[in-house]
């Protein structure tokens, strides 16, 4: 007997509130890994990569919306399993290959295709290829390992944010695809029990036209976001206010002009390190300091740009917190900190060049270099 009982109702719009209310709270934080999740991982082992591919795949909604997608219909476990192969083979070969070869793509872009991929495996399960086009749909399984091919480049984007080690770099790439599998495989389940019980109430052909035609609304509001994303990413300015762009003028004005003085300053500085960054590598480099300890530093590479971020981790602190002072991508920087809490301060590079590049470090300031245990005055 058809169960449509008022449980499932309250049941499915609870879930479905949930979801969205997961959505939009990770909308600001969709693209690229925290630095906190990056600096956990320099001291962990594949494990690490492995959970971090897991929570990655679990919190990827428009991953999760397109395998809803395609599980929609299928109600044998030989068709569920083809289709979620095949996809599972298209994502892992673009995730394994573009990141083993260094592959970077525009993560707007690719995850406004992905967007249109919820889209189009929603249409195809409203029959909208012959309904409004008259025309028969592809191949299904075609197309299924052609957007997960696309899919596995969204997922290499994200893996290419964490500091990946050049000795372990096919471990690393295979233990976070485990994860991303491990993922798959913990949501896939939880959505089969949902749809397998909702299939036996009357209401469902009613939910399926909903959920799929929601599901192509979802995908070109993603689709929408992503590509003014990928706008302002190549116009930032155009984010800025007029007095943050003038702030922003102000302090390029005084980057130059330290830059300037660098060299007539050069025999004051009380330490000068040089340090090397392998090909494919990364490396941090940390000060102690006291609260409100000030410190003067400048540093450059030949030429050559590095990722990285300036920040600072409170003493005794272990829930993972940092503060982030400055990120960005150059060959060079220098400035002045005053620190707002005892705690380690200092760099962290990546090197994303298939060469080595070295750094000439220089600091003065109240400090204990970690790196030698001396004390400075």
């Amino acid at each position: 007997m058809p169960v449509t009982t008022p449980f499932f109702s309250r049941t499915f719009y609870l879930i479905i509130g949930l979801l969205m209310l997961s959505l939009f709270s990770q909308l600001a934080s969709a693209h690229g890994m925290s630095e906190a999740e990056k600096l956990s991982i320099i001291e962990g082992g594949n494990l690490r990569y492995m959970w971090l591919g897991a929570t990655h795949m679990l919190s990827g909604y428009d991953h999760l919306a397109f395998v809803f997608g395609i599980i929609f219909f299928l109600t044998t476990f030989r068709d569920i399993a083809k289709y979620v192969t095949a996809f599972t083979l298209g994502h892992s070969i673009t995730l394994i290959f573009a990141t083993f070869n260094a592959i970077q793509l525009n993560y707007f872009i690719i995850d406004a295709v992905i967007a249109l991929s919820v889209c189009y495996i929603a249409f195809a399960n409203i029959d909208g290829f012959r309904k409004y086009l008259n025309i028969n749909p592809p191949n299904m399984m075609l197309m299924i390992v052609g957007l997960g091919l696309i899919h596995g480049f969204g997922l290499s984007t994200r893996l290419q944010e964490l500091p990946l080690s050049a000795d372990h770099l096919l471990l690393n790439i295979i233990s976070f695809n485990v994860g991303i599998e491990l993922g798959q495989i913990s949501a896939l389940a939880l959505m089969l029990i949902l749809l397998a019980a909702w299939r036996k109430s009357d209401a469902f052909k009613t939910f399926s036209l909903i959920a799929n035609y929601g599901l192509i609304i979802l995908g070109t509001l993603l689709f929408l976001m992503q590509m003014h994303g990928y706008e302002h990413s190549t116009n930032p300015e155009e984010l800025r206010l007029p007095q943050e762009r003038s702030q922003k003028a102000d302090t390029d004005k005084v980057g130059v002009a330290e830059d300037e003085l660098t060299d007539d300053r050069q025999s004051q500085w009380k330490d000068s390190i040089s340090i090397t960054i392998p090909d494919l590598d990364y490396t941090e480099y940390k000060l102690y300091m006291d609260k409100g300890a000030v410190l003067e530093y400048s540093w450059e590479t030949e030429g050559e740009t590095l990722f990285y971020d300036f920040h600072g981790e409170p003493e005794g602190d272990t829930s993972g917190y940092f503060k982030s002072y400055k990120e960005s991508t150059d060959s060079k920087a220098n400035g002045t900190l005053t620190t707002p809490f005892a705690g380690t301060h200092g760099w962290y590079w990546k090197n994303d060049s298939n060469m080595p590049i070295t750094i000439t470090l220089n600091i003065k300031g109240v400090y204990q270099r970690l790196d030698t245990e001396m004390e400075m005055p």
